[in-house]
């Protein structure tokens, strides 16, 4: 028996093909996926090249307490209102990853009366991009292996393999292993690890590519380790490159669904916000542009993050030119971070607002309601950010859907309008060393002194610069609880310095990944993990996904 879904007012989803009507698509051309989703065939982007381009949103937030503040629920209830305002419009979102889903975080696709349907569908297996990911991840790992059991004729240093294993779920177990024991038959002897899924390099490449064929390049550019005398060994030596193709041949289809109100909606790819861009595929927000007029989309955690690699990696590489950014609050993420003062809530707030418009970009606050909100509060922040020269409005997108978010929706507009002759610029330029590009960023967007690269990092510079891929932008890894690299520092953090323990190169998605703190690529589970109360009845109905 399949599961509830969800409806409002009584009335259940939009078949899909409904759904791809409303944006203009030939219904005859569309992958459906049962009734409520489908994969639109990338061949729509190329046929609508000449058309021009809505308006792209971008939906980040300040500083989040553990339990986050609600972007993907903002986006979707601002998609829904700008809808309801007569406006073309659809959101873009990430595919949610089974890891967090099953340990604390839960799903990705909103929650109360701001849904992306079907969300039991879209947590679990979806479409099976993921598997496509992690297949085609692993494929290449088992063909290196198998490099090093048949002669090694590449001369791959077993010791410098940078390549990892991925699954798409949180188990601390597999961050560092030993593989290939058992003797001769058995593999050649090393040390290795997991990746979750979104994490991997393979992810981040199926999101930032712009077809087919870019996918490939990027794939045969992945440098998947170092020979004895250090030089770099990519991917098109192993000749695993047609295989991956094959593999994700129907994943860099966008998956279009909708949201509970029937607002169309693309929901493709995962990256995590804190190792690769944090953005849904580069393909399914082009190809939103091309199908609506106003396009919202979110990016993983803050401005310092998220929004930050949205626009230095995600823009930059796909020609995107978002029209506004909506920073979205909280009246307990103010509290969390200090209360009303300006080296705390407030003040990490105002440094949000400061980042948006380093960008070039005019912001929106939303300050997303709770039950337990106090109105005097709510409206110290508005006047806080009135001050800044901020529009600031309370969003009830959760409780009432599109209706409850009309006036962030409406303040949106006018973002629009005042930003309608600015454009959004980069924070470095590629020509940059990367150790600039970093300080740019910590500067600049957390408000450090400076940085400092420690030795491993300082070798992995040298490494890095002396192979030719010192022009590549980087991508900073760090915790999402601080402005800093210190989860601890809450609120407004000054007077701090970011140390960068390590560089990675990711070749092939075309950036170097900056690791600072005690970042892990292979989450574990909580003591008491949301799979413990997820069950399934003896109709089939399951119980404790959401």
């Amino acid at each position: 028996m399949p599961h509830k879904i969800p409806t409002r007012n009584g009335l259940p989803p939009r078949r899909i093909y409904e759904v791809a009507t409303e944006l203009g698509l030939d219904t005859e051309h569309i992958l459906p996926h049962g009734h409520y989703i489908a994969k639109i065939p990338i061949t729509e982007l190329s046929r609508r090249q000449r058309q021009p381009d809505g308006r792209l949103i971008l939906v980040t937030a300040m500083t989040p307490t553990p339990q986050g503040e609600g972007k993907t629920t903002a986006t979707i209830g601002l998609a829904d209102a700008l809808r309801r305002l007569g406006k073309k419009s659809m959101f873009c979102l990430r595919e949610p990853s089974l890891g967090p889903y099953f340990g604390i975080k839960g799903g990705g696709t909103g929650g109360g009366r701001a849904q992306v349907v079907p969300a039991e569908d879209i947590n679990l297996h979806f479409v099976g991009d993921m598997y496509a990911v992690e297949k085609a991840n692993n494929l290449l790992c088992a063909m290196v292996d198998n490099q090093l059991q048949h002669g090694n004729e590449l001369r791959l240093d077993p010791r410098r393999i940078v390549l990892r294993r991925v699954i798409d779920l949180n188990e601390r177990s597999l961050r560092d292993i030993v593989i290939g024991l058992g003797g001769p038959l058995h593999g050649v002897p090393r040390r290795d690890g997991f990746n979750i899924t979104p994490a991997s390099e393979v992810m981040a490449i199926l999101c930032l590519a712009r077809d087919f064929g870019d996918l490939g390049r990027r794939m045969t550019n992945m440098v998947v380790g170092f020979t004895y005398q250090g030089e770099p060994v990519r991917a098109e030596a192993i000749q695993a490159v047609g295989a991956m193709q094959v593999l994700l041949r129907d994943a860099i289809h966008p998956n279009l669904v909708q949201s509970l109100e029937g607002t169309p909606a693309f929901v493709h790819g995962g990256p995590f916000a804190n190792i690769a861009q944090g953005t849904n595929t580069a393909i399914a927000t082009r190809l939103a542009l091309k199908l609506a007029d106003y396009v919202v989309t979110e990016a993983g955690f803050a401005t310092d993050l998220g929004a930050e690699k949205f626009i230095d990696l995600k823009c930059r590489t796909a020609g995107l030119k978002p029209a506004t950014a909506v920073i979205v609050a909280t009246t307990k993420a103010i509290a969390y971070h200090g209360g009303f003062t300006e080296t705390g809530g407030l003040g990490n707030l105002a440094k949000h607002i400061e980042n948006i418009r380093r960008f070039g970009l005019e912001p929106v606050v939303c300050l997303s309601h709770f039950p337990d909100d106090h109105p005097a509060d709510q409206a110290r922040i508005i006047k806080f950010c009135e001050r800044l020269g901020a529009e600031a409005v309370v969003s009830r997108h959760f409780d009432r859907g599109g209706v409850g978010a009309t006036e962030l929706a409406l303040a949106v507009l006018r973002a629009i309008d005042k930003s309608r002759r600015k454009s959004a610029r980069f924070l470095y330029p590629l020509a940059a060393p990367i150790e600039k590009k970093i300080e740019a960023v910590a500067t600049q967007l957390y408000g450090a002194d400076g940085v400092d690269l420690d030795r491993t990092a300082q070798n992995n510079l040298e490494l890095l610069n002396r192979h030719g891929f010192g022009k590549l932008p980087i991508c900073v890894a760090k915790t999402a609880m601080s402005l800093s690299d210190d989860p601890e520092l809450r609120g407004r953090p000054r007077g701090f310095r970011v140390k960068v323990n390590e560089l990675r190169l990711s070749a092939g998605a075309g950036f170097v990944v900056a690791v600072c703190g005690n970042i892990v690529t292979m989450p574990g589970l909580p003591k008491v993990p949301a799979a413990a109360h997820i069950k399934i009845s003896p109709t089939g109905r399951a119980t404790g996904l959401t």
